[in-house]
């Protein structure tokens, strides 16, 4: 044996390993936007011709986005677990994002709702579109947001939003695509089988909301970050609750998961109104 190898310390090896799982789960994380994209084009080839085989391929996008949230959670908490986070493993993850929580939910609400339901020559196929690109363009920018504040914790400017490990300063892009794709699994029918007045109805409902999702990912509003996690009590409580919500999802998955995306779109919201009345107490007694 040479000195050379003498001199390697042990387990670097290992060490070396180690970085590759969290980018195994990003890979992941762009294979189900891959093949989200892929279910959408092929479901909206099918709407008119055969509606009910369209909605099995619209469910499996909407699904192929949900275990996207779950690969896209995984490899933040193994990269920390195992302190191998890079500069390029954030980068990479980010334009994983891009298309599978900003692509891949985009194609599949036009491919469900907007464009069986709209003609093309039609404003409001416009006004559906126009949104649906807000939706991406915010989107990428949320996460090039976030990027700059991870890399650089530093205030950028004046009046920029102090950084808190414990909150996302704007709605993060993953449950924004995920609560899209959760309408989709709640009702994978095309939305145009409802009937050309309730498709119109729920079109224009579903526009509003794409915009205010985009809206909110561009906002500094605060939403309750995991990545800090729980010990001791806490945490074993958080294990059970989550045994309870993955059961509830195996079980009712429609209604868990689209229940579970609103709420969080929605719990920050109703902080960003509370929040003033709980402060203002305490900064007078104080």
């Amino acid at each position: 044996m040479s000195e050379k190898e003498d001199s390697i310390p042990p387990h670097r090896g290992l060490k070396k390993g180690l970085y590759v799982l969290p980018t195994l789960f990003t890979a992941a994380n762009v294979a189900m936007g891959f093949f989200a994209v892929l279910y959408s084009i092929r479901g909206f080839d099918l709407v008119k011709t055969a509606p009910e085989d369209a909605s099995v391929y619209f469910n499996r996008a909407a699904i192929a986005i949900g275990l996207a949230i779950l690969f896209d959670t995984f490899d933040g908490r193994i990269a920390r677990a195992t302190r191998t986070a890079t500069e390029i493993g954030v980068q990479f993850d980010s334009l994983a994002d891009v298309l599978t929580f900003g692509i891949a939910p985009t194609a599949l609400i036009f491919s469900w709702a907007f464009a069986p339901t709209f003609h093309e020559n039609s404003g409001a196929y416009g006004i559906g579109v126009f949104l649906l690109f807000a939706f991406l363009m915010c989107g990428a920018f949320r996460l090039a947001r976030f990027n700059l504040q991870a890399t650089r914790p530093r205030v950028l400017m004046e009046g920029a939003v102090k950084i808190d490990k414990n909150y996302f300063v704007g709605l993060p892009i993953p449950p924004a695509g995920g609560l899209l794709a959760a309408i989709v699994h709640f009702h994978p029918m095309p939305l145009s089988t409802l009937g050309e007045s309730a498709a119109k109805y729920y079109g224009f409902a579903l526009m509003a909301l794409v915009g205010v999702l985009a809206l909110l990912m561009v906002s500094t509003i605060r939403y309750v970050s995991a990545k800090t996690g729980s010990k001791g009590r806490k945490g074993f409580l958080l294990v059970l609750f989550l045994a309870g919500i993955a059961m509830a999802i195996w079980l009712y998955s429609q209604y868990t998961l689209l229940i579970l995306a609103g709420a969080y779109v929605a719990h920050g919201l109703v902080l960003f109104v509370v929040r003033p009345f709980l402060v203002r107490p305490k900064l007078a007694e104080e």
